[in-house]
């Protein structure tokens, strides 16, 4: 049975989906998206850029069919962000409806090089219009193999880059010593801890790298969620003891500028008008904090899988069964600026059991445990 889940909180099929592409200034971002543009695999995307004098494209320009679009002779949508990106996104529909431009699957966004891809981010997911067009994807970060690590101690941009990640691509892994990629990629493990990271030679890169669904999205189900969970927990978290049958978590000192990762237990009964209350209630208020929430949670005694973007939550999954046996609730938190105090106390909203009126009069007790609830986000 699928949970009920409130329409805001929902991401429809019809909405086109978004792959934003970031990474550092140097990590070969450039050079990756030449690649791509030139692969069949995007003949049916929109790629959004910032400048066409960093992007090699003449080789593949065919026509210009309106002032700043171009049409690549695989068919691929380019143009230029010229601004804010929703103005951006908002003309690249208009124009496939009317037919001025082809028509595309997917978009491809591509952040400057020291573009903190946050903002983008609340772009995709905050703004009506953008929230009615198009669905976050993914977000795919390139990593610098041979100067990541220190982008990473200078700039908190490069540290919020790998943080919100769904995929981690390392680049340069033919110019960097094995050794120091290996301490590089420990290290972003411990930033975003279960991102799948791919060691590429960016000219030779696979276009599947980047359109491929990440291993943990939010539809993971079975075996691979739970391994990607028990990684995550290990990864990111140093132990913090905690009470039977309440709450706990766990946590790794920030690694950059505002930037903490955690992983929170919950022992007791979550229920299912909890579960919705807490997901609404934590986007909602503290949605702009959260770069990344997944984990799985015991509703009823059943395992259910939750994600969420900021203030986009994805609808709950009920997964197949239990993959090995830990029951408890479970949550890896990557949020900016917020530590797993800020959250804790708001744990026991999961156990909320909704009013039932009796007789047409509300019930008293219910209603001030539900005021209770609410007041927990504050």
């Amino acid at each position: 049975m699928r949970l009920p889940v409130p329409p805001a909180l929902t991401m429809t099929a019809t909405r086109f989906p978004v792959v934003v592409l970031t990474g550092f200034l140097g990590s070969g971002k450039t050079t990756l998206l030449n690649r791509l543009l030139a692969s069949p695999a995007f003949a049916d995307s929109a790629v959004v850029i910032n400048e066409f004098g960093e992007i090699g494209i003449d080789h593949l320009l065919v026509a210009t069919p309106v002032e700043g679009v171009y049409v690549l002779d695989n068919g691929c949508v380019c143009c230029t962000a010229r601004g804010e990106l929703a103005g951006t996104l908002r003309r690249l529909v208009a124009q496939r409806a009317d037919g001025t431009i082809p028509g595309f699957a997917r978009v491809i966004v591509e952040t400057t090089g020291l573009a903190d891809p946050v903002p983008v981010l609340e772009t995709l997911t905050e703004d009506p219009t953008m929230v009615e067009l198009f669905t976050l994807d993914s977000v795919v970060t390139l990593v610098d193999g041979v100067n990541g690590a220190a982008q990473l101690d200078e700039y908190g941009e490069s540290v919020r880059q790998v943080a919100v990640a769904d995929r981690l691509l390392v680049s340069k892994t033919d110019l960097a010593e094995a050794a120091a990629v290996d301490a590089l990629v420990a290290r972003l493990r411990s930033i975003n801890p279960g991102a799948p990271v791919a060691r590429v030679v960016t000219s030779a890169v696979d276009p599947a790298h980047v359109l491929r669904p990440a291993a943990a999205g939010a539809r993971a189900t079975g075996e691979a969620f739970f391994e990607w969970l028990t990684e995550a927990a290990h990864c990111a978290t140093r132990t913090v003891m905690h009470a039977p049958h309440r709450h706990g978590g766990e946590e790794r000192e920030a690694d950059g500028p505002g930037v903490r990762t955690f992983t929170l237990w919950y022992d007791a009964p979550v229920t299912r008008a909890g579960l919705v209350l807490w997901l609404d209630q934590l986007a909602g208020l503290r949605g702009r904090e959260l770069l990344r929430v997944k984990g799985v949670l015991n509703v009823e005694g059943e395992p259910v899988a939750i994600h969420a973007v900021q203030r986009i939550v994805h609808e709950p999954e009920p997964l197949a069964g239990w993959a090995d046996g830990e029951r408890r609730s479970r949550i890896v938190f990557i949020t900016r600026g917020i530590g797993p105090e800020a959250i804790e106390h708001t744990l026991p909203v999961l156990s909320f059991v909704p009013p039932r009126p009796a007789g047409g009069m509300i019930d008293a007790e219910a209603y001030a445990r539900f005021v209770a609830a609410a007041h927990t986000f504050r």
